[in-house]
Parts: structure tokens; sequence; C-alpha cells
């Protein structure tokens, strides 16, 4: 089985989610539906997916998915949505 850490995006109210799953695809349908009662949950607006990184374990997920919670992590990805933003369509 894998493990996924990813990140995504919403536009609208311009916040960022940091998580992990077993089950990339199912995840990110869930978060854009409103699934449930999670921080997603709260806001307008779809969510993309913006970064993802594979593992064996969850974990090895769950460490890194604490890394990019971190300030460090989280300047990752706003620079990672800072480039996409500013990429040419």
């Amino acid at each position: 089985m894998k493990f996924f850490v990813y990140a995504i995006y919403n536009n609208f109210s311009k916040k960022i989610y940091i998580g992990q799953t077993n089950n990339l695809e199912k995840r990110i349908l869930e978060h854009n539906e409103k699934f449930g009662d999670h921080y997603t949950t709260k806001f307008q607006g779809n969510w993309i997916l913006i970064y993802k990184e594979e593992f064996r374990t969850r974990s090895e997920a769950l460490i890194r998915e604490k890394q990019l919670k971190s300030y460090r992590g989280r300047e990752f990805i706003k620079n990672l949505i800072k480039i996409k933003n500013s990429a040419p369509l």
C-alpha cells in the first residue's frame, strides 16, 4: 500500500491544507465535496492539488506531513503556489 502526503490550495479562500492519506484521489474528492466535519469543509471554492509525495509506510508519511506543517514546510508550499500562479497558462 502507498501513502501520500499532499498539499491542496483553495484559491477562493487563499487557504492551504496539508494532509496524508492512502487514497489521494478519494481524499481530494472528499475535500471538494465538503465531506465530513473537517477543516476544509468550512471554506467555499474548490481545493486543488499543488504538491504530493509518495511513501511506503504511514509512519514515513506522518513524519513528512509534520515537516511540511512546520514554518519552513509551509514556506516551501507557499513558494510553490507563487510559482504556479506566476506561470503562464
